[in-house]
């Protein structure tokens, strides 16, 4: 599957991505860092590519809708989170999407659960 990784993820989490098989692009080797949320949902829209990112701005389903895009996940991390925390909410995102399809869907992965909210919870 493609992805597109936001600015937040070093090469550790980048790397997790590639290790399952993933085409990965981010947003800072494309020269986006500090665009604008919309300018970067757009450009995951037109590249097909399913959004991973730690700003939960994104999971307004308003404004982001998941159905026009490939999918989305937001992973939302607790207060003073560790590299190794984010890495474990990454791998459990990896396994869960083995199993179920994330196009048109945003999902929040947080410690103890992932929540997802499918295409028809936006009518």
């Amino acid at each position: 599957m493609k992805f597109k990784l936001d600015e937040n993820f070093g090469r550790r989490t980048i790397s997790l991505f590639k290790q399952s098989g993933h085409d990965v692009h981010t947003v800072y080797d494309e020269n986006q860092s500090g665009s604008d949320d919309l300018a970067i949902f757009e450009r995951c829209v037109a590249e097909n590519r399913c959004l991973v990112t730690l700003d939960l701005d994104f999971a307004d389903i308003l404004q982001f809708p998941p159905s026009q895009s490939r999918g989305i996940i937001v992973v939302r991390l607790p207060l003073n989170p560790s590299l190794t925390v984010l890495e474990s909410l990454v791998r459990r995102a990896l396994d869960y999407l083995e199993k179920n399809p994330i196009e048109n869907n945003l999902w929040i992965v947080e410690p103890g659960r992932i929540r997802i909210h499918q295409k028809s919870d936006e009518s």
